[in-house]
C-alpha cells in the first residue's frame, strides 16, 4: 500500500486544474484527476504526474450535474483500491468550472442557473458526498475569484456564485473541525488560459488592461496558482484553516 496522500482535482485535464495535479505530485501527493470532456488531455496530465513519480489516475465529471455524484464516488472508490490500493483519499480540491461574461442587465436565468450549478450547487454537493471518502486530518480546498472582491461588470452571476464558496467555506471548516479537515479558499486574479474562451489570455487589450491595474505588473498564469493549492496540502500548512488566500500579484489594490 502506497504511503502517499491522495488528492482528488476536479477540472484536472487543463489549466489552473492541470498545474495543481503536478505541483500536487511534486510535493509527494498521488492524484485523480477529473474531466468533463477533454479525456485526451486528462490522460496526458496523468502520464506526467506519473513521469514525476506518483500515481494518478483519470475519471470523467460533469461537476454540475449533481445527480452523478452517487455513481461518480463508486468510480473513485474502485479506482481507490485498483490504483491506489486505499480506500479513502486525503483532499478535495473544488476546481471545476467555466466562465460566463455577460452584462447584470441581460443576464438569462439559464447562464445563471448554469454559474449556480457548476460554480456552487456542484461543489456543495460534491464535498457533502465526498465526505464519507475524505480521511480525517486531510483537507479541502475551493476556488473562488479575485472578482469577489473586485468587480466587473461582466462577472455578476460567476462571482456571486463564489462569493458564496467563500462562505461555505468559513462553514466547512468548523463543521468538519473535529475531523481535523482543514477547509480553505484559494481566490486568483486574472490568469492566462483558454477559461471564458481564452479572454484574458488572447486578448492583448484585456491582458495589458489587468496588467496596468496590477502591482507586479503582469497577468497571472497557472504555474502561479498550482504551488499555491499544493502547499495547503502539506503538513506545513497544518495550522491554516478557514482562509481566503488571494492569489492575484496584488490586482485591484
Amino acid at each position: 500500500m502506497s504511503n502517499s496522500k491522495i488528492a482528488l482535482v476536479t477540472g484536472g485535464s487543463r489549466g489552473l486544474g492541470k498545474d495543481m495535479a503536478l505541483n500536487l505530485a511534486k510535493k509527494g501527493l498521488d492524484v485523480i484527476v477529473t474531466y468533463h470532456s477533454q479525456q485526451a488531455e486528462a490522460e496526458g496530465v496523468v502520464a506526467q504526474v506519473r513521469a514525476a513519480g506518483q500515481n494518478a489516475v483519470a475519471l470523467q465529471l460533469d461537476a454540475s450535474n449533481v445527480g452523478s455524484f452517487a455513481g461518480f464516488f463508486e468510480q473513485v472508490q474502485a479506482a481507490l483500491r485498483e490504483t491506489f490500493d486505499a480506500d479513502k483519499f486525503d483532499f478535495l480540491i473544488n476546481n471545476a468550472g467555466t466562465g460566463l461574461y455577460a452584462p447584470f442587465a441581460s443576464t438569462s436565468v439559464q447562464q445563471f442557473d448554469d454559474m449556480l450549478n457548476i460554480h456552487f450547487k456542484g461543489p456543495y454537493f460534491l464535498t457533502q458526498q465526498a465526505l464519507p471518502l475524505l480521511n480525517d486530518g486531510g483537507g479541502i480546498v475551493n476556488i473562488s475569484s479575485g472578482l469577489t472582491k473586485m468587480t466587473n461588470d461582466l462577472s455578476s452571476a460567476y462571482a456571486s456564485m463564489k462569493g458564496g464558496v467563500e462562505i461555505l467555506t468559513r462553514y466547512l471548516a468548523k463543521a468538519l473541525g473535529p475531523r481535523r479537515i482543514r477547509v480553505n479558499v484559494v481566490a486568483p486574479g486574472a490568469v492566462e488560459t483558454d477559461f471564458g474562451g481564452g479572454r484574458t489570455r488572447d486578448n492583448k487589450d484585456v491582458n495589458a488592461h489587468i496588467a496596468s491595474l496590477t502591482a507586479l505588473g503582469r497577468v497571472g498564469l497557472p504555474t502561479d496558482i498550482g504551488p499555491v493549492v499544493a502547499f495547503l496540502c502539506t503538513p506545513e500548512a497544518g495550522w491554516v484553516n478557514a482562509q481566503r488566500i488571494e492569489v492575484s500579484g496584488g490586482q485591484g489594490i
